[in-house]
């Protein structure tokens, strides 16, 4: 969330989905409440160390990580949270005040705080006791997140267990210490969210998240047959496509074949972010690519789109509305379609924070093409449409260090040259690194190879 956006909520006044505590040393006794109610209405925005008026009087600086780490490991713990739900709440300053916003989505699930049912409303949490009132809780539920169906007869076996080492790794490089990696397989999933018991009915098993995120092709394919992601190029023949790309595997690989994709497809430009050099196609592009995947009403047999034209990207997907019309980046509430999914691309660090994808495409996408607003437009089909094209093999030149620029130059004045004789054309500059710059040159399709292994060589691509 950017600090706008916080400035934003501070200004309003607490309601349904915002909520402000003090909280200057301790986490307020009454938060977990909140949180439940939350999750299991429609998500909101808690704000730590503004008072309920909206003043706002800080959290102690030399307790902020203290409070941040407890605020994560109680998500965490069923005692506390039932069934658990990690969150990650971001430290902001204002006029000199430490402020911590906690982001709390809307979940699939029916939660309980310390044995309790909660509910949320315009009056704030309220305790919910009444048989009859929880099974509200749940059939609202049923009823709105279909990523939460049961499928009793789905089994452990039915995963793809090749699946497993690839998510560990994931979930290491992003939280080293993260509470999930301490659980075999199994339990990893029952923490996620992705088996569950429904008490009214008595159905326990695996969710439909579940089968999506980790099931076998022809699993998927037996409970949603109509699913497939459809990703085209449509630069020359606009009637029917350049390329195209069917996907109708698992989402944790159908993420990295979409991005596999646009690499393809797209050429990239780098920016400086502070000191380090960043891809802005994939600053990009992760946020479309994860935007389509975790937002997208499964049991719509609407197939989701991935279109490449020569001045921009258009995607659409199933939608299960929460608005209608454009989004506007300075003052929206996100609103997760499948909180399960999207807790688990988070935990892979390929989710951020709800909302964050809008604000990043926004942020990057001018640097990135050269011109024009992103568009996101909700109704019965999300929509995005991200300029790319014009202006883009300008910034691709710029992105060119001294010393692929000169690489380029030899390759292009020589069709065919082979690695072995551009150091006599580079003023003898070291092997190694030479083929360090045609591997990022190849990555940024403006070179290929061409021939045999022996008497093949480097080439400038169409493109270029």
């Amino acid at each position: 969330m950017s600090l706008t956006r916080l400035q934003n909520l501070i200004s309003k006044r607490e309601n349904i989905r915002l909520e402000f505590k003090e909280s200057r040393i301790d986490l307020p006794a009454n938060l977990f409440e909140t949180i439940c109610s939350m999750l299991n209405r429609e998500g909101g925005d808690i704000v730590l160390g503004v008072s309920d008026s909206g003043m706002i009087t800080g959290v102690e600086p030399a307790r902020v990580d203290a409070l941040n780490a407890n605020l994560v490991n109680l998500s965490n713990n069923p005692q506390k949270l039932d069934p658990p739900f990690i969150l990650f709440p971001q430290v902001y300053t204002i006029n000199g005040q430490s402020l911590i916003h906690i982001q709390v989505p809307g979940s699939s699930q029916v939660h309980k705080s310390a044995g309790n049912f909660y509910d949320r409303s315009n009056d704030g949490d309220f305790l919910v006791k009444q048989p009859q009132q929880i099974a509200e809780l749940y059939n609202r539920k049923r009823s709105h997140y279909t990523e939460g169906i049961i499928y009793p007869m789905l089994r452990f076996e039915d995963f793809k267990a090749e699946l497993f080492p690839t998510i560990r790794n994931l979930i290491r490089s992003n939280n080293g210490n993260h509470p999930w990696l301490a659980l075999n397989d199994v339990s990893m999933l029952q923490m996620a969210g992705l088996w569950k018991r429904d008490f009214q009915s008595g159905l326990e098993g695996y969710t439909l998240a579940a089968c999506l995120l980790l099931g076998k092709d022809e699993v998927i394919q037996q409970i949603l047959p109509h699913y497939k992601i459809d990703a085209l190029v449509r630069k020359v023949n606009t009637a029917r496509y350049d390329d195209r790309e069917y996907i109708q595997t698992n989402l944790i690989e159908a993420y990295d074949q979409l991005m596999a994709f646009t690499a393809k497809h797209l050429p990239d430009k780098f920016y400086m972010e502070g000191d380090q050099r960043v891809s802005l196609r994939t600053k990009i592009f992760r946020e479309v690519v994860a935007n389509i995947i975790v937002h997208r009403e499964y049991t719509n047999a609407h197939p989701g789109t991935f279109i490449i034209y020569r001045d921009r990207v258009e995607t659409e997907n199933a939608n299960n509305p929460h608005g209608a019309g454009p989004i506007n980046p300075n003052d929206f509430s996100p609103f997760p379609k499948n909180p399960a999914i999207a807790k688990f691309f988070m935990q892979l660090g390929r989710v951020d924070e709800l909302g964050s994808g809008v604000l990043n495409v926004n942020r990057f996408v001018k640097e990135y093409s050269g011109k024009g607003n992103p568009q996101f437009i909700e109704g019965a089909t999300f929509k995005g449409v991200i300029p790319v094209g014009e202006g883009l093999n300008e910034g691709l030149n710029e992105g060119l260090n001294e010393g692929l620029k000169s690489l380029l130059e030899a390759i292009t004045k020589n069709p065919g040259i082979k690695a072995k004789e551009l150091p006599a054309k580079l003023d003898n500059r070291p092997l190694k690194t030479i083929e360090r710059q045609i591997k990022e040159l190849i990555q940024m399709q403006l070179i290929d190879r061409r021939g045999s292994r022996k008497t093949g060589g480097y080439f400038k691509t169409e493109r270029l």
